[in-house]
């Protein structure tokens, strides 16, 4: 029941569309302002700083929920999940170290989905956000130390740019080298161990960051991006 029952749940999770719901407490369709995103930057500008906030950390967990209990339900013999929840271990599917493909896939299949969920939401007519709070969800339950890497980094690059899609597509970018990283630092790229889905999926995800914020990236070249410009003392 696992198997099939962790992707679904993060798809539905993935799906709420929280940037709308917060923004249409204020009476206001996100949709129509701005950048016409319902991610949390997005209402951040439209609707106001703790509106955004808020709408940041619902997008976050909405991705690491699903992902931190599949890897409690789906485990691998020998290594504890990064996040224990502290559910009942008979609830646990658990696969032998020497065979780990299996596991790693439905974490990483639930992962996707989760982030799925929140770019291509049902309920907004199969669109949504750009997956960068929801992935930086999915990966606090996936790989949290490299999670702090991926935030040292969007922060440098934001306030060296003030530009948030700069600091987004370059910390989305850098994911495939931490995880390759990460795999080589514990030993399992030496030994083949190493999370061949992982790596698959942070390559997906940089690539859909990037996809995601090409009118971003148009808008840099013709020079219309909104910039977060310091504040004047």
């Amino acid at each position: 029941m696992q198997l099939w029952l962790c992707p679904i749940l993060a798809f539905l999770l993935g799906s709420i569309p929280f940037g709308l719901f917060i923004a249409r407490m204020k009476g206001i369709d996100i949709r129509q302002h701005g950048s016409g995103n319902i991610g949390a930057t997005n209402v951040l500008r439209v609707v106001g700083k703790k509106y955004g906030v808020t709408c940041l950390l619902l997008d976050l967990l909405k991705g690491f929920i699903p992902v931190a209990i599949a890897t409690n339900l789906i485990q691998i013999a020998s290594r504890s999940p990064q996040v224990p929840l502290g559910l009942p271990e008979t609830w646990a599917m658990v696969f032998p170290a020497a065979k780990p493909l299996l596991a790693q896939t439905i974490h990483i299949v639930t992962a996707f989905c989760a982030v799925l969920g929140h770019n291509y939401s049902p309920w907004v007519g199969f669109k949504g956000g750009k997956g960068i709070a929801t992935s930086a969800g999915v990966l606090l339950a996936l790989m949290p130390f490299a999670v702090l890497i991926l935030l040292v980094i969007w922060v440098t690059l934001f306030y060296t740019t003030r530009f948030v899609s700069i600091a987004s597509v370059g910390a989305a970018n850098m994911l495939p080298v931490l995880t390759i990283f990460g795999s080589w630092h514990h030993g399992r790229l030496q030994d083949g161990s190493w999370n061949k889905p992982l790596f698959i999926f942070s390559i997906v995800i940089a690539l859909l960051a990037t996809w995601k914020h090409r009118a971003n990236i148009q808008r840099l070249r013709d020079g219309t991006e909104h910039r977060f410009e310091r504040k004047k003392k």
